[in-house]
């Protein structure tokens, strides 16, 4: 069962839209997030729902093990009872998928839970927000190259990427709220790889 739901992100208003902040900006779409009291502890904003802890590190991403590991210290958290919610350059806009373990992506956020646990086997949550090769010619570098990804995750959301981005945080947050009712393992099959559908523009009265 997850214990320890971590929303991973940078503090601060200026950075409250970026890419790199996917993971925070699910937790506000959480049904019951209004309902949610934050307070400053573990090196982050921490609340507890039902027998449950929440956590969004305020270390900013590098430094984001610190937090995490200071939570589950405290409350005896395995590190396998651990979500981590955070963005993926490798899914596209759109898009989220549940996995439990595996690379770190050259995400620096999973690099220092990894280091700070020791291990990599803790369940994650990825938010797509795309690479930067896909945006036109000249503003991200050659194709492949990775050129812009520093930029472009600390970038924020345009507008038509908020549209799209609206339904996966929705449903990321449905999927959320389903694990804190049920094993993981349940769901992983329904939700490896998951495209969220658009909704269809309403017609034209004509």
């Amino acid at each position: 069962m997850i214990k320890l739901f971590a929303f991973l992100g940078n503090p601060g208003p200026g950075y409250a839209q970026n890419r790199h902040n996917a993971g925070r900006l699910l937790a506000r779409s959480l049904p019951f997030y209004s309902s949610l009291t934050w307070q400053k502890k573990f090196n982050g904003l921490y609340c507890a729902h039902d027998t449950h802890q929440f956590l969004m590190p305020e270390t900013y991403m590098n430094l984001s093990g610190n937090s995490v590991l200071a939570a589950a210290s405290f409350f005896k958290i395995n590190v396998e009872e651990i979500i981590i919610i955070h963005d993926e350059l490798e899914l596209p806009l759109g898009t989220i998928s549940l996995k439990f373990s595996g690379g770190l992506g050259g995400h620096n956020g999973l690099r220092s839970i990894n280091k700070s646990f020791n291990s990599a086997d803790f369940w994650r949550l990825r938010t797509g927000i795309g690479r930067p090769d896909s945006r036109q010619p000249g503003e991200g570098g050659p194709a492949g190259s990775g050129e812009g990804v520093y930029d472009w995750v600390l970038s924020d959301f345009s507008e038509n990427e908020q549209e799209k981005l609206l339904p996966a945080l929705v449903a990321g947050a449905g999927l959320l709220t389903q694990l804190l009712t049920c094993e993981p393992e349940q769901l992983l099959d329904e939700w490896k790889k998951k495209k969220i559908s658009q909704p269809e523009p309403a017609a034209m009265e004509t």
